[in-house]
This record gives structure tokens, sequence and C-alpha cells, in this order.
């Protein structure tokens, strides 16, 4: 069987667990199993976090900025691991160094660059480096671990 190198929403959300509103990406693309993806989320004005952050001067929290890289990083263990359909849950256990560059406001398209630094198919524990741009400009760094709970056999 070959493994896919993209993920669409539908593959997306039969990886991951997350769903509306925290659902915070719309595709995954050049997954090189096991060793890094691309995920692309289109930010819009109609995402919740846009009501209170910041009225008059909506910019994406940063926290929702990193959840989007691990959700890119899950998808990428998820599809290396043909793990659609088996409940995959995933756990952030570290964040480190991250870094806010520049802002992310609606019409921006959020690119998430990860890489594996540490883990292996069939391993529970993966330690990622992730890096936010928006057309080139970095937005948002950092290296975070996380734990993969995979489903009882």
């Amino acid at each position: 069987m070959t493994l896919p190198t993209s993920a669409d929403i539908d593959l997306i959300q039969r990886i991951i667990p997350h769903r509306y509103p925290f659902l915070l990406i719309d595709k995954v693309v050049d997954i090189e199993h096991g060793l890094s993806a691309k995920g692309i989320k289109n930010v819009t004005f109609n995402e919740p976090h846009f009501q209170g952050h910041f009225p008059g001067a909506p910019i994406m929290p940063g926290v929702t900025i990193i959840e989007a890289m691990a959700q890119t990083a899950a998808v990428m263990v998820g599809v290396t691991m043909d793990m659609a359909d088996k409940d995959l849950l995933v756990y952030f256990m570290a964040i480190d160094g991250c870094k806010f560059r520049r802002k992310v406001v609606p019409g921006d398209v959020l690119q998430m660059d990860v890489t594996v630094t540490r883990g292996k198919p069939g391993g529970k524990v993966w330690k990622f480096k992730g890096v936010a741009t928006v057309e080139g400009d970095m937005a948002a760094e950092a290296e975070f671990t996380a734990m993969m709970d995979l489903p009882k056999e």
C-alpha cells in the first residue's frame, strides 16, 4: 500500500479528532513520511477568536499558530503510521524556543513547515521543529514534543 503525500480536510478529520472551532489546518502537503510536512491554514475573519482578539485589530493568537503547527505534525505522523479512522490522540508534552515574529491577520495564508527531530513510526514520543510563515515572512517558530496515544490493538 502506498501512503499519501498530502491530506485534504477529509483525511485530516479521519486522522485527528479536532473539529470546528479548533481544527486549525485546511490541508497538509509535501508529506515526507516520518520526516516533514507542510500545513496550510487560510485565515478568515469568521474565526471565533477574532471576536475578542482584538476588536478592531484582529490578530490570530500565537497559541493557535503553535497549535496549527502541532496539528500539521500530528497529521504527518498519522499518515506515516496509517492511522486514518483509528482514533489517534496527540498530546503536547513540551513547547520550547517559541518566538513570534509577525502578526497573522484575516486574509493571510499561514504555512506551517514541520520537521521531525526525534521520533519513528510506532514510537509514542516525537519531537518537531516548526516554522510558520506568511508569504515567506516568518510569523512564528517553536520546537515541540508530543505523545501519540496509539489505540489499543
